[in-house]
């Protein structure tokens, strides 16, 4: 015990002298700071420290002579001193305490080519006072460049190295802005300080925009000559000059300036996301890299562009491609024969040899995809118990006798229709006898969706399709028939035919005095003619929109299904008349609950084209019903559709944090002067319709957020808010918008928060959110999804809406056997295709009431899904269009946009044997390279071509 306080005073006994010494070295050292500095120098520093100063002496000399030599050495020796990237290099140090001094100098001097010299030199050490003195940098460079005679040339902003040209660039955005701004010194009165004044009177920097310009570009040449092409396109982004970046680029540069300036559309605000899309299209075809124009003009929705990048390739081999492009996007094959008035002697036959025709039309789709069904081992037909695997849900037994037989058929009709979509081997539907077909084992309206369910399971096959569906139209049951309507439109869904059958055989039905069989096939030439931008239907669907005597669902109907043909075309005869009904038919006819899929019609005519749609929304505000908010929302969401807009994404948050609370205090207030009965019913009706276009505010987030990664998630925490805090129509539709934002897109995250709601306690929150699991999962077989989805069943083993719900859930998930999605995102996830954004949104726009939709009469609407459907697969062709095995690597795409060097644009990869199925986030490489691709993106249909330098490789290394 004695020993320890012996230790504890030993040691701090010695300690404070230490200190103390310290103390005293460190005041030694402030007390002549000056002359430790410079003991601190080495010998070099020091040489160097001496030299420069005696420079700047003789700068301040009478004898003219010595100027130049002094300035020679001075640009010597400033551009030779080598730093590392972290510190000041050396001569700037020692020359900023004579910076002001020189400035004082330069002003005296007359002009010359010396006074050029030096305010060159002093446009570097400027540099030093950027905090002080803004812009000194840029200014003195413009002063050099004007002093200079026209003979000779200044140096370029490179000689002076990198970080120079950076601190240039920098200054030449902040100087642009302001003179765009035209406010020249507003900060002066905050600076009170005297000293500063007469800083701040030189400020102004001399020369025009144009000059600004002109460096701009000897900037942004030097920035592309030395892999920083990110801080290129920034530049001139800041200088508003972005399209003159094409005559810069070379073939080493181009993919990279590409590649970036890609990634900024998004970001950017319009128009400047318009410029920056036609400047990429341009530099691609400058290096003729005809896929991704043609892919940029798709983006675009420029149907003169499409035509020109389509003819642009000589390559017939090339054409074929593109035209696979063009197909999966669905572009109107009129779009790419020249109109009458450009070309009268151009005949449709003569433009386009047949093969060609062939991949335009997507004829041989069903072909390709049953091959490939084979390939990876789904071809055969999967029942339902294989769906649901009931044996492993955890339903007491016993208990689920009273769930409805019909409505259990009904489900399983839909099931069976997805799972089993474009094999054509079903054996519910297609395969079935005569007698014993699924049909017959639902009752009145489930028999339509059974008969239609044929269309879905023969997908995309036009010729046994239609021989199939054929006996089921001479049906006596009227509901059989109109199913066979529905079936016929399904079938051509994203596939053109020189017979044009859908139109052969429904056409007639238009004008049918049964309204099952008029719907069926009004929105079966819906379904079938999507995005084809066809006048004949125009003529024939249009008088039903008009026609005051028709019910309200068959103009609805009407209008949706032009909605679907005239996608994304500003058609103005349609928009006229559907508004012209807007405003003409009384408010019982617009209170119905068909007047959102009239308003839905007219927003699909917008889809992707930004501003175009304002006329329209004035249009829609000088109707004095409620129905004009929701139509307002739904155009302007349509028209910004996956643009990540945040001033729109704002204002459609601001209504959806509207409580109501307000208008109910107005009445009361006005209910205490009397008439109470009166104003109760008043509110009703107020608020029924003022709840509705909050919901497609929810649906609206969705839609301009999709499509880019970043607003998605942004948009998801938004959404937990409204969970939390917003009205039961809110609530409803939150669930709606995340199926709709990651559709066929599993992530956990989004699949815990569904899983979440769909325990709600509010059922129509349950049930949107288990059919949003559905979307969610579309066609990926997600063992996670299906596992909830199976623990549902048993949940909600009593709530028949519900789990029939689920049942339909199931069937998504397993689409095709997990090999189709509804992901309207392809070629990489940056087009977006037209059609499958109108079907998503139709679709989802019965679940915004579900009870008078889905669960009612109208559960044949989730077929719209249909234009969404597509195979995720890679198939890889040789040149005759024949499949060519190749391997091929899928691994989780990787975003390398702005990163040095050629990183791997997939991780995780694993080697397969093409035709391969690729997920929503996934991309796909060749293994070797023995082949080349024609197209940018290994998706869909890839045409190879053999490399020719492949072979000699090979024998070189025997």
């Amino acid at each position: 015990m004695a020993e320890r306080p012996v230790a504890d005073i030993t040691v701090p006994s010695q300690d404070p002298k230490e200190k103390k010494k310290e103390e005293d070295k460190k005041l030694d050292t402030k007390a002549n700071g000056v002359k430790d500095e410079e003991e601190e120098l080495s010998e070099e520093d020091a040489q160097l420290k001496s030299e420069l100063e005696m420079l700047v002496e003789r700068l301040k000399e009478l004898n003219t002579d010595l100027y130049r030599p002094a300035l020679e050495t001075l640009r010597t020796l400033i551009r030779t001193s080598t730093s590392s990237m972290t510190s000041v290099p050396k001569p700037l140090k020692f020359l900023r305490p004579h910076y002001p001094g020189l400035q004082e100098l330069f002003e005296t001097w007359p002009a010359s080519e010396n006074k050029s010299l030096f305010a060159d030199i002093l446009s570097v050490l400027a540099m030093t006072y950027s905090d002080t003195e803004p812009r000194g940098t840029l200014r003195y460079r413009l002063l050099s460049a004007s002093l200079l005679p026209p003979t000779s040339k200044i140096s370029e902003p490179g000689s002076w190295g990198h970080e120079y040209v950076r601190h240039l660039a920098a200054e030449l955005g902040e100087e642009y802005t302001i003179r765009q701004e035209g406010e020249e010194a507003v900060p002066l009165p905050a600076a009170e300080a005297d000293s500063d004044a007469p800083k701040s009177k030189p400020a102004p920097v001399p020369g025009t925009i144009e000059d600004l310009h002109n460096l701009g570009l000897e900037c942004a040449t030097f920035f592309l000559g030395h892999n920083a092409e990110p801080d290129a396109v920034d530049l001139f982004v800041e200088l508003e000059i972005v399209d003159r970046i094409a005559s810069l680029v070379d073939a080493n540069t181009f993919g990279r300036v590409c590649a970036y300036m890609d990634r900024c559309v998004m970001l950017l605000p319009p128009p400047d996301d318009v410029t920056f899309l036609r400047t990429i299209h341009k530099i691609y075809l400058q290096f003729s890299k005809f896929p991704e124009a043609l892919g940029v003009a798709i983006r675009l929705n420029d149907a003169a562009l499409i035509r020109q990048d389509f003819n642009a390739s000589g390559n017939p081999i090339m054409k074929k491609q593109l035209a696979f492009l063009l197909a999966r996007a669905q572009i109107p094959i009129e779009w790419l024969k020249a109109s009458a008035s450009e070309d009268p002697d151009a005949d449709a036959e003569d433009e386009f040899p047949e093969d060609i025709l062939d991949c335009l039309s997507n004829t041989q789709l069903s072909r390709h995809f049953k091959e490939f069904g084979k390939e990876v081992g789904v071809a055969d037909p999967k029942s339902l118990e294989d769906v649901y695997k009931s044996h492993l849900e955890t339903t007491r037994s016993g208990l689920s006798a009273n769930v409805d037989s019909a409505r259990a058929n009904l489900a399983g009709t839909f099931v069976n229709a997805f799972v089993n979509a474009g094999f054509g081997n079903d054996k519910l539907m297609v395969e079935a006898e005569e007698g014993s077909s699924w049909v017959y084992k639902n009752k009145d309206h489930g028999m339509m969706s059974a008969a239609a369910s044929l269309g879905l399971g023969l997908l995309w096959d036009t010729d046994v399709g239609l021989s199939h569906i054929d006996r089921y139209t001479y049906s006596p049951e009227e509901w059989i028939k109109a199913g066979a309507f529905l079936a016929t439109g399904l079938l051509n869904a994203g596939v053109r035919t020189e017979a044009d059958a859908a139109l052969a055989l429904l056409a007639e039905h238009v004008e049918n005095k049964s309204v099952p069989l008029k719907i069926a096939a009004i929105m079966g030439l819906g379904v079938a003619y999507a995005g084809s931008h066809r006048e004949d239907l125009l003529t024939l669907l249009l008088p039903a929109v008009a026609d005051d005597g028709v019910s309200m669902e068959i103009a609805a109907l009407s209008a949706l299904a032009l909605g679907f043909v005239f996608v994304g075309s500003g058609n103005g005869e349609i928009t006229s008349t559907i508004l012209q009904t807007l405003m003409e038919r009384d408010d019982k006819a617009l209170d119905e609950k068909w007047g959102r899929f009239m308003a839905l019609g007219l927003a699909l005519l917008y889809v992707g084209l930004q501003d175009a749609s304002d006329a329209t929304l004035e249009t829609l505000k000088a109707i004095q019903h409620p129905i004009s908010r929701q139509a307002q929302i739904l155009v302007e969401v349509c028209s910004f559709v996956a643009t990540g807009n945040v001033l729109r994404v704002q204002r459609l948050l601001h209504l959806c944090g509207e409580h109501l609370d307000a208008l109910k205090e107005k009445e009361q207030a006005e209910s205490a002067e009397g008439k109470k009965d009166e104003n109760k019913d008043e509110k009703k009706e107020d608020k029924k319709p003022d709840d509705t276009f909050q919901s497609f505010a929810v649906l609206g987030i969705a839609m301009i957020a999709m499509g880019e990664d970043i607003g998605a998630e942004m948009s998801m925490r938004q959404f937990n808010h409204l969970m939390h805090y917003g009205d039961p129509i809110i609530r409803k539709s939150v669930p709606l918008a995340l199926g709709l934002i990651s559709a066929s897109n599993p992530q956990l995250p989004v699949l815990d928060t569904l899983s979440k709601y769909s325990h709600d306690h509010d059922l129509a929150v349950a049930l949107n959110a288990i059919f949003a699991m559905g979307l969610v999962g579309a066609g990926t077989n997600n063992a996670r999804l299906a596992q909830m989805l199976r623990q549902l069943a048993g949940y909600y083993y009593k709530e028949p809406d519900c789990l029939f719900m689920v049942r339909i859930a199931q069937g998504l998930v397993h689409m095709g056997k997990g090999t189709i999605g509804i992901n309207p995102f392809f070629s990489d996830r940056n087009i977006m295709s037209r059609p499958a954004v109108a079907g998503l949104l139709a679709t989802i726009m019965a679940f915004t009431d579900a009870k008078a939709f889905v669960l009612d009469k109208y559960h044949w609407m989730l077929y719209f899904l249909v234009t969404a459907m597509y195979p995720r697969f890679l198939i890889t062709l040789d040149e005759n269009l024949e499949s060519k095995p190749v391997t091929v690597r899928v691994g989780q795409a990787v975003d390398v946009v702005g990163q040095a060097g050629k990183p791997r644009t997939i991780s995780g990869f694993q080697t397969h044997q093409t035709p391969v199925r690729l997920g929503t986030t996934e991309r796909a490489e060749l293994a070797t390279e023995e082949f080349i691709p024609y197209a940018h993106v290994l998706e869909g249909f890839v045409i190879l071509q053999k490399n020719p330098g492949w072979e000699k490789e090979d024998t070189m290394q025997m």
